[in-house]
């Protein structure tokens, strides 16, 4: 069972492999998990494993933090390439997060004018306008889309929302037109004698049309690099992304492999 929490509201900074040297932000809860997907590959567990008994820190400290912690990198010399909001769940998920987007912003421009500013999301909450419009804000949003098969996004991403569908998660990825990046992860395995994979060139094909309607300015391909919850899925190799990455390429979209 994967372990991975952050008991803090900012840590790092950490160097990704996908941003570079990335001061992350936890705002869900900092004893579990808050999602409102349950995927099989999450680094935090699965849901039901990571229950959370307090709640998500308040927007006032939340600034505190990411100020404090701004100050500390100042001091010692530090420059971070982007400050990324992920953590323990989905941060769309925050009540106060279009707020919160706002104060990191205006601590950005105060301390390092030059860091980008990330939000790792599952793409779940594009229908609240507050939301949609703080992601609009960011330097890079970079919402989930690891298939457009229902069947498939039960198996890997497990929305909570029973009538979630890809259909809808597309009609929303398009309202950016364009001003977005879509991260995708590929890999393959079992659950509870169940076959999933994403890899297939039917599944491949299918989510290629998917990012040609979207038309992201840049999409993040990637497969398994921590402790899984589900321990059978395996990790896809690098050349074989970098074949689904070429594939997307020859549509005119900019794409970046990490294996």
């Amino acid at each position: 069972m994967a372990t991975l929490l952050f008991d803090r509201i900012v840590y790092g900074p950490v160097v990704s492999r996908r941003l570079g040297v990335s001061l992350g932000v936890n705002i869900s809860p900092p004893d579990g998990k808050h999602c409102s997907f349950n995927c099989i590959y999450c680094e935090c567990g699965l849901n039901e494993q990571r229950r959370p008994n307090q709640k998500s820190p308040q927007r006032e400290t939340v600034r505190q933090a990411i100020e404090a912690n701004l100050l500390q990198l100042k001091a010692e010399g530090i420059v971070p390439d982007v400050i990324t909001f992920s953590g323990n769940g989905e941060p769309t998920l925050h009540p106060e997060f279009a707020a919160i987007i706002d104060d990191t912003l205006a601590l950005r421009d105060r301390f390092y004018p030059q860091t980008r500013v990330a939000v790792l999301s599952n793409s779940t909450m594009l229908h609240s306008d507050s939301v949609f419009q703080a992601l609009c804000n960011v330097d890079d949003n970079i919402m989930k889309l690891d298939s457009v098969s229902d069947i498939r996004i039960r198996q890997i991403d497990d929305p909570i929302n029973v009538n979630f569908s890809s259909e809808e998660l597309i009609r929303q990825l398009c309202r950016f037109n364009g001003q977005l990046i879509i991260q995708t992860i590929f890999l393959r395995g079992k659950r509870d004698g169940i076959v999933i994979d994403n890899t297939s060139d039917e599944e491949v094909a299918i989510w290629i049309d998917a990012l040609k309607q979207i038309n992201p300015r840049k999409v993040m391909i990637y497969t398994i690099d921590r402790e899984t919850p589900i321990k059978s899925l395996q990790k896809i190799p690098a050349s074989e992304l970098e074949s689904i990455a070429q594939r997307v390429r020859k549509e005119g979209i900019a794409v970046t492999v990490s294996g």
